[in-house]
């Protein structure tokens, strides 16, 4: 009976999952896949200059086995860049150093490069973000991971209906951010499990490229509203929770 495999240990999922081709679009390349412990080898014999026994003791596993990632990396590393292909980050079968529970986190891969919807006052990354989404001229749809991005025009005189929250789901969507939104499309998003990014003053001044940024930081914090279909129970509930202000008194002099 084979013996069963033990996760490679690694200091933390990386920071960036995507690398593409600047200049290229994505439907024109190939893409390549590095495990999540072969980024770790990288950094460990590269990076760090570890030399094998030292990288092998740190992920918790033989000379053999570091080596072998290693030179598997090395080669996928070596295939994106001469070939000119996109290289994404995700999966394998690792374990974050002081997880509580290995298995599950070995077994879960990185998820997909999300695909963000802003409202823009036109295509590109330097153009400004719209205000208001329902007066916006359409949507900027950036690819987080490659900082690519493509418009998705609103028809003029359909507002920001059911025809642009479908053509939002219809693109793969995962996260929109966006300003002073209105209930019709932040429902139909929510109810098609894509999350809602309350960006609110904060975008005022902002061009796409760095909304998205900010987004892929984690600048800004999810809307309450954005889990549900509906945002007028929780602003209820929230006024509701409210205490009412204190009497004033005033005194006679």
């Amino acid at each position: 009976m084979p013996r069963p495999r033990l996760p490679r240990v690694v200091a933390g999922v990386p920071r960036a999952a995507y690398f593409k081709p600047q200049g290229l679009p994505l439907r024109d390349l190939t893409e390549v896949r590095l495990s999540v412990e072969g980024l770790e080898a990288l950094r460990l014999a590269d990076l760090e200059g570890l030399t094998t026994e030292e990288a092998a003791r740190d992920m918790g596993v033989s000379r053999h086995t570091f080596g072998r990632v290693l030179a598997e990396a090395r080669a996928t590393v070596a295939r994106a860049l001469v070939t000119g292909a996109a290289l994404r980050i995700e999966g394998g079968h690792y374990q974050v150093a002081g997880a509580a529970a290995p298995a599950a986190v070995a077994a879960a891969p990185l998820p997909s490069r999300p695909l963000a919807a802003i409202p823009a006052t036109g295509p590109g990354l330097d153009a400004p973000v719209a205000p208001q989404a329902g007066r916006a001229a359409g949507f900027a749809l950036v690819d987080l991971g490659g900082r690519t991005a493509r418009f998705l025009a609103t028809a003029p005189g359909r507002g920001v209906g059911a025809g642009p929250a479908r053509g939002l789901i219809e693109a793969g969507v995962t996260v929109l951010l966006a300003g002073r939104l209105q209930g019709g499309l932040r429902n139909r998003l929510s109810a098609a499990g894509i999350r809602v990014v309350d960006g609110g003053d904060a975008l005022a001044g902002l061009t796409v490229g760095e909304a998205a940024d900010r987004l892929a930081n984690g600048a800004f914090d999810a809307d309450p509203a954005g889990a549900g279909p509906d945002n007028r129970e929780f602003q209820g509930e929230r006024r509701r929770q409210t205490p009412p202000s204190p009497p004033k008194i005033e005194r006679s002099t």
